[in-house]
C-alpha cells in the first residue's frame, strides 16, 4: 500500500535523520494513512478509501457523497 492519501493527494516527505554526533541520514516522513470503507449510497455500495487521518476527519465534516466527488474530480478512483 503507498503511502498517498486519495482525497487530500497526502504524500511522504522526505529529509534527514540528524544523530547526535550531527550525522544526517535520508529519511522520510510518511503521512497518517487508513484504509477505511464508507457505505456510498447514491450508488449503493461500499468503498473502501485509503486516506489520511486528517482526510478522514474532512469526510465525516462534508459528507462521503462530496469526499468521492472531490475525489473523482482529481482524476481518481473510486
Amino acid at each position: 500500500m503507498s503511502a498517498h492519501c486519495q482525497l487530500t493527494g497526502a504524500q511522504p516527505g522526505f529529509g534527514n535523520a540528524i544523530s547526535h554526533s550531527h550525522r544526517r541520514t535520508s529519511r522520510r516522513f510518511n503521512p497518517n494513512i487508513q484504509r477505511k470503507r464508507y457505505w456510498l449510497p447514491s450508488e449503493g455500495r461500499h468503498v473502501r478509501l485509503t486516506l489520511s487521518a486528517k482526510a478522514i476527519k474532512t469526510v465525516d465534516s462534508i459528507g462521503i457523497e462530496v469526499a468521492v466527488a472531490r475525489i473523482r474530480a482529481r482524476g481518481g478512483k473510486v
